[in-house]
């Protein structure tokens, strides 16, 4: 299983897939192979995957579903790992007819009023304020903030270019001008940091592509530096050499989630709670569906279209018919002159 999980490994890294991805993915595969070899622990070896195909693929995802009560989404992402190993490494088809993607609910997603975001950026300080005002004041995805590098900031123009961002698309979103002089201290900071790392024998950071070999001396240039990097530096998993990464979501999501209870938000509020707000704010001050798609990055225009859904079930979109026999109940009952 080792070589072929190798096979695997160098195939992922061959399309350019995230680290994040390229450990989801293996992890699948592995606990596809031990579903179909519960002994392969003790060395014993029942089936190979290529002996396998989409029946034994429904079988694990129905295991998943049934026993350990996985959302559709992650019977999705074990599914396309699943579907990855057939068609690249071991370059065998599977009939897509026979298989199909779990159902998602169709769920509408959390929205913060404009003062409700407010109150939540009143309990949030330093970097971890200005990612939150990224995230809503630009629409970006978590982790698009995060991978943001120095030379992805113009604050000329007010634009933020993501990079390779979901469905691997660059597009370029607005850069608030409320957040400029908080940007600009971030990247002074990083500035430092750099210097510091130079100072030390290091600088480099992780590029993508193959570019450090493209441009050997890239990865040590302060413009391909992460905007919101790490306090320390950490070891490349894929490498092993000594880089300064961006810093972990965790972080965020922690400083958000604490926010929001100083705030006494009485929703459930996560940092892509942010991005839907930005969606749906738009939205209501007059931009069109295909902006906002835009902006998102989606490929689909259904994909934008929930936020529509938003503003037409909110309470705001159909006059409760409570009010309007209150109303008629005072109107009768008022005084004749």
């Amino acid at each position: 299983m080792s070589k072929l999980l190798d096979r695997m490994r160098n195939a992922i890294r061959l399309k350019g897939y995230s680290l994040r991805t390229e450990e989801a993915y293996l992890n699948w595969v592995r606990r596809y192979i031990f579903y179909h070899n519960p002994g392969l622990s003790r060395g014993e070896v029942n089936r190979h995957p290529a002996e396998m195909g989409a029946e034994e693929i429904r079988a694990f995802l129905a295991h998943l579903a049934r026993d350990h009560n996985v959302s559709p989404s992650t019977q999705n992402q074990a599914l396309s790992a699943i579907l990855f190993l057939y068609r690249e490494v071991l370059h065998i088809e599977i009939e897509p007819l026979l298989i199909s993607m779990a159902k998602r609910p169709q769920r509408l997603p959390t929205v913060l009023t404009p003062s409700e975001v407010q109150q939540l950026l009143q309990h949030i300080t330093g970097k971890y304020k200005l990612i939150a005002q990224l995230l809503y004041g630009s629409g970006l995805r978590l982790m698009e903030c995060l991978r943001l590098r120095i030379k992805d900031i113009d604050l000329t123009y007010r634009a933020i270019t993501v990079r390779d961002g979901k469905g691997h698309k660059d597009r370029i979103v607005p850069l608030p001008q409320t957040a400029i002089p908080a940007l600009k201290r971030q990247i002074e900071y990083a500035r430092l940091l750099h210097q510091q790392d130079l100072e030390e024998g290091y600088g480099e950071v992780y590029l993508p592509h193959a570019l450090a070999q493209k441009y050997p001396n890239a990865a040590r240039e302060f413009i391909w530096q992460y905007l919101f990097p790490s306090t320390k530096r950490s070891n490349d998993p894929r490498t092993g050499k000594e880089r300064r990464h961006h810093i972990d979501p965790s972080g965020v999501q922690r400083a958000v989630r604490t926010a929001a209870r100083k705030a006494g938000l009485t929703k459930r509020v996560t940092p892509h709670t942010l991005r839907h707000s930005f969606a749906t704010h738009l939205l209501q001050n007059g931009y069109d569906i295909r902006t906002v798609q835009e902006l998102l990055g989606h490929k689909d225009l259904r994909t934008t279209m929930v936020y529509t859904h938003v503003l037409q079930r909110s309470g705001l979109a159909v006059r409760s018919p409570l009010d309007t026999l209150n109303q008629q109940t005072d109107e009768t009952n008022e005084p004749m002159n």
